[in-house]
C-alpha cells in the first residue's frame, strides 16, 4: 500500500469494483453486470479505450480471494484498477476456455506457455480525469509482483477495435503480440508478459 499524490494503491478493496464500458469511471464504483455493447460506442468513446468483461459482486469477492484485484483510490472513489487470476476462474467466460487450447502453439521469448506457467491479466481501466498520472503502470507493476510469485507468464487478450488499449500494452508495457484470433464474431489480439524484471528486487 502506498500513497503517490495523494492516492491510494492497494492489492485488494473491501468495498467492490467496477467494470464499465466505456472506460471512464468518475463517481461512486459499482460492479456492472451488463457493459455496453462495442458496437453502441461511439468512434469517440471506442478511442478512450473500453471494458467489455463485467463481473458480479459475487465474482469480485471470489477474485479477491486470489488476491486478483488491485485498485488506487481517492477517498471513497476508485479511480482506476487492473484485474487478474488464474485460467480456471476465468473459465466462467467462454472466450477464456478458447484461449485456453491456443497455449499450446503459443510461446514468450522461446518459453513455452500452459495453463501452469501463465495467468489471465486484465481487465483494467483508468478514470479518463486520471490518465498520464502512471497510474497504470504502478497498478499493473504491483499486479505483476503478486503474481509472479506464482506464474513466470501473464497473457491478456485485446479486442482488435480497442486501439487505445493494444498501444498503451505494447507500448507503454512493452507487452508481446503472441497470438490473433476470431472468437463469437470478434477479432482480438492475444499478449503476454514475463513477471519477473531483470535486476528488479523482490
Amino acid at each position: 500500500l502506498f500513497r503517490p499524490s495523494g492516492l491510494r494503491y492497494s492489492s485488494y478493496q473491501r468495498g467492490g469494483c467496477v467494470v464499465v464500458a466505456p472506460c471512464q469511471m468518475g463517481g461512486k464504483m459499482h460492479t456492472q453486470t451488463r457493459p455496453t455493447a462495442v458496437s453502441r460506442l461511439n468512434e469517440e468513446e471506442r478511442l478512450q479505450g473500453f471494458v467489455t468483461t463485467a463481473f458480479t459482486h459475487e465474482q469480485i469477492a471470489l477474485l479477491l480471494l486470489q488476491e486478483g484485484v488491485f485498485v488506487a483510490v481517492e477517498g471513497e472513489t476508485v479511480v482506476a484498477y487492473v484485474l487478474a487470476g488464474t485460467w480456471d476462474f476465468f473459465a466462467q467466460w467462454p472466450i477464456f476456455p478458447y484461449m485456453e487450447t491456443r497455449l499450446a502453439s503459443l510461446n514468450l521469448n522461446g518459453r513455452l506457455i500452459s495453463k501452469e506457467t501463465s495467468f489471465q491479466y486484465g481487465p483494467v481501466c483508468i478514470d479518463s480525469a486520471y490518465r498520464g498520472q502512471a497510474l497504470f503502470q504502478r497498478l499493473f507493476d504491483l499486479m505483476r509482483k503478486q503474481f509472479a510469485q506464482k506464474f513466470p507468464i501473464g497473457v491478456t487478450f485485446i479486442n482488435q477495435l480497442n486501439q487505445q488499449s493494444y498501444f498503451a500494452h505494447t507500448k507503454k508495457l512493452k507487452m508481446q503480440l503472441i497470438d490473433q484470433f476470431d472468437f463469437a464474431g470478434r477479432s482480438y489480439y492475444g499478449l503476454a508478459f514475463e513477471t519477473r524484471v531483470s535486476g528488479e528486487s523482490n
